[in-house]
């Protein structure tokens, strides 16, 4: 079996071989500015960058014209975020949004706070999922926008959002999603879905990393917040990354095509990896709804041992912890830590990102691995264990 083993394909995922194909040409003689229309260079990079958007429209349902493409996802949200705000700022200053959005959320919104706009912040349900009455409740006159992403990228819970667009609809405010984790992973129609705006990125499907779009739908304002030579109709200047682009067309072609067959593959193997882990660890808990939830992703803790410990001691897997570590501290994840889990359970929580390219073999031999590791380091400290777990559990209950 190759080795290491990857399991973190929610960080990044690799270039499928076919999306490198269709980009090579635009690295080298297709290399034309798609800004350049007095010859045919720049005529062969626009078609190019035309039939891509048509490709990432149809895998979300849009149309071409609401595509507009950026750097990624975090560029996407940020231009949703400040570029809404600052078009409909005579209508209010209210953004509503979840405590378990990626920080390429709240960071620009702390940033709009700072200036003045006024953010709610909605704590999740013990299973992830937003609690629509309390949506509702904090939509206010002066409100203009609800943020909510897809699909979380630590527990790969899937908000419900055709009922989030309807109220949404209903109060008459806008409705914006980072669909990043869910875009080629689960079905997306953003007409019956009622979203406004929606960020997407290439390399979460398999396209290469520096290539984004975001969503947005006709008549919908936005204050572009890169100016300088007025590309995608104004919205978002600078030359554009036809190779990336042109990959990220191919990505959402694939998606299109493989997404049910490659779910279906991705919950089995899913499965098969719970199914020995709980196994051998017989108190490990899943964090979030299994219902809701991404086929590829699993989000464990780990009774009285530290998540970070067991990565160390598993370096042939690619796997990460729901912790943000700097040289300083260690903190839980905000995520874990909104869904009401004890800093003691956050820190020991794995994250698994199975991918279009996992095997059987990868899963069996990564459970096998993950189970000896854990069993070592709970006879490491005598304190790890299941009854550090439930006296951890019990303490939460308390």
């Amino acid at each position: 079996m190759h080795k290491p083993v990857y399991f973190d394909h929610h960080a990044t995922t690799p270039v499928d071989p076919r999306v490198l194909e269709a980009m090579l040409p635009y690295f080298g003689p297709k290399f034309g500015n798609a800004a350049s229309r007095s010859h045919s260079f720049g005529w062969q990079a626009e078609k190019a960058v035309d039939r891509a958007r048509r490709q990432v429209a149809e895998l979300v349902g849009s149309a071409p014209r609401e595509i507009v493409f950026t750097s990624g996802a975090t560029e996407s949200n940020n231009l949703a975020l400040k570029g809404v705000l600052e078009a409909y700022r005579s209508q209010g200053n209210h953004v509503v949004t979840m405590a378990t959005e990626h920080n390429a959320i709240l960071d620009p919104l702390h940033h709009l706070e700072r200036l003045g706009a006024r953010i709610t912040v909605l704590p999740p349900r013990p299973d992830g999922l937003l609690d629509l009455d309390r949506l509702r409740e904090a939509i206010q006159p002066e409100t203009v926008l609800v943020s909510v992403m897809y699909a979380n990228n630590e527990i790969g819970v899937i908000q419900p959002m055709r009922a989030i667009g309807a109220i949404c609809r209903e109060c008459g405010v806008l409705f914006h999603t980072d669909a990043s984790q869910a875009v080629g992973k689960v079905p997306i129609r953003v007409m019956d879905d009622l979203i406004d705006l929606m960020s997407l990125t290439a390399h979460k499907l398999y396209g290469p990393k520096g290539s984004g779009a975001l969503y947005l739908r006709c008549r919908v304002a936005l204050a572009s917040q890169i100016d300088g030579g007025g590309h995608e109709a104004g919205r978002r200047s600078g030359t554009l990354n036809v190779p990336g682009i042109v990959g990220f067309g191919e990505a959402c072609a694939l998606a299109a095509q493989e997404m049910a067959s490659e779910a279906a593959s991705l919950k089995e193997l899913r499965g098969r990896l719970q199914r020995q882990i709980e196994a051998g660890v017989p108190a490990v808990s899943v964090n979030g709804s299994m219902e809701h939830r991404l086929p590829g992703n699993l989000n464990l803790s780990f009774p009285g041992i530290s998540a970070h410990s067991l990565l160390i001691s598993l370096p042939e897997i690619a796997l990460s912890t729901g912790s943000a570590c700097s040289s300083a501290t260690v903190e839980p994840s905000h995520v874990l830590r909104a869904l009401g889990v004890s800093d003691q359970v956050a820190h020991g929580s794995v994250r698994f990102g199975l991918g279009r390219f996992n095997t059987e073999e990868e899963v069996d031999y990564a459970a096998r691995r993950i189970v000896e590791s854990v069993h070592k380091l709970q006879i490491a400290d005598p304190k790890a264990g299941t009854n550090a777990f439930k006296e951890s559990a019990s303490k939460e209950e308390e």
